[in-house]
């Protein structure tokens, strides 16, 4: 009887831990297909593999997505991982690089000078040391 009651509260601890964790897996589980059900021609999305575009048509287990100006790919609705909204795109437009410290009009080498140490040579496949 005295190991059970030691027992006891461990169970019930992982008992409450897998009904929790089952209940949040099935809210995600349902946020997904809600997704993919509510995809519709127009909305911008992103892919699980990165891509950014618009949809050109819905099938039932497939869109077309718009990636570049006449570039339209195929792919199944499970590889849409989320809508874009409006108000992520123009915060995108708020963090481009800024260049303050470039002035117009130099070259690249002009900006790439080889710091201390360095060695800049001509044949940069030549491997023996001179």
């Amino acid at each position: 009887m005295g190991q059970l009651s030691l027992f006891l509260p461990l169970i019930i601890i992982m008992g409450a831990f897998m009904f929790f964790s089952s209940r949040r897996q099935k809210k995600a589980m349902q946020a997904t297909i809600d997704l993919h059900e509510s995809l519709t021609v127009g909305d911008e999305i992103m892919t699980t593999a990165g891509l950014f575009g618009t949809i050109t048509g819905v099938s039932n287990s497939r869109v077309d997505v718009e990636i570049a100006p006449g570039v339209v790919v195929s792919m199944l609705k499970l590889a849409v991982k989320e809508k874009v909204s409006d108000d992520l795109d123009d915060d995108e437009d708020d963090d481009e690089y800024e260049d303050d410290d470039v002035e117009q009009g130099t070259s690249a080498h002009e900006l790439e000078q080889p710091s201390l140490g360095t060695e800049v040579r001509s044949d940069p496949n030549r491997l023996t040391k001179d």
